[in-house]
């Protein structure tokens, strides 16, 4: 994982893995077609890394996705992992999700009052369907998530990679295609490779891979901040005539 991650940062890309070779803790898996990525996707979850690594694979195998909405992104992801690990028992719908007793789940805004905080990951241990009321075990605490707060939760099989930033995670699976190609970037890929501690499998194109790995440019989050700080400079300084005191 950690030569993985210094290449990218030189700007090289990472070779496919050869069929038969032996254990190790990073994989490039090629697949070109979406729905055989998916496939692929689920087998690794569900079946091939808990056979192979010994990692339960609803605890400690992470989805990462550069993306939220399409067939690899995020949403899409989540039902179908949650329909595979934990298809069965009472649900509490909202809207179009549905959450059972061993979801995984994160927060994700910060709740200062009830303490639980951005990027907050943990287990549904309670479905009280009656009173619309889960609760939740994070970092051992258990957490009630009544109606009002149940905006604030998402499933977490998978998230997205900048959710990811800052944790990490026993066994990391990602895919990268060129239907992302909005967010194939290399600080991108570099951050979901090294989000895994263990073991790292990117399922996808090397075209796609080589993209993000070329592609050095960085988002800009456009807002007013510098236009404010100068209108406060002007208001502040010292008049032509008389200068300050």
């Amino acid at each position: 994982i950690i030569d993985v991650a210094h290449g990218v940062q030189r700007g090289e890309s990472p070779g496919v893995t050869p069929p038969g070779t032996e254990i190790q803790d990073f994989y490039f898996i090629h697949r070109e077609d979406p729905a055989a990525i998916l496939a692929t996707i689920e087998e690794l979850v569900t079946r091939r890394i808990p056979r192979r690594f010994g990692y339960e694979a609803k605890q400690s195998v992470q989805v990462l996705s550069p993306m939220r909405q399409g067939l690899l992104g995020v949403q899409n992801l989540n039902m179908r992992l949650q329909a595979l690990l934990n298809p069965e028992g009472r649900g509490l719908t909202i809207g179009e999700r549905t959450y059972r007793r061993g979801d995984r789940v994160m927060q994700i805004r910060n709740d200062y009052d009830r303490g639980v905080f951005n990027g907050d990951t943990g287990t549904v241990e309670r479905v009280d369907v009656k009173n619309t009321q889960l609760v939740v075990s994070i970092d051992g605490r258990a957490v009630i998530y009544e109606r009002v707060h149940l905006d604030d939760l998402v499933l977490a099989y998978a998230v997205s990679v900048h959710k990811s930033q800052g944790s990490e995670y026993t066994a990391v699976v990602m895919p990268v295609t060129t239907q992302h190609f909005k967010m194939l970037q290399r600080n991108l890929l570099y951050t979901g490779i090294t989000r895994g501690k263990r073991l790292v499998v990117i399922v996808g194109t090397p075209k796609a891979v080589g993209i993000a790995v070329r592609n050095q440019e960085q988002s800009l989050r456009n807002t007013l901040l510098a236009t404010r700080i100068r209108a406060r400079q002007r208001r502040s300084a010292p008049s032509s005539f008389g200068g300050a005191s």
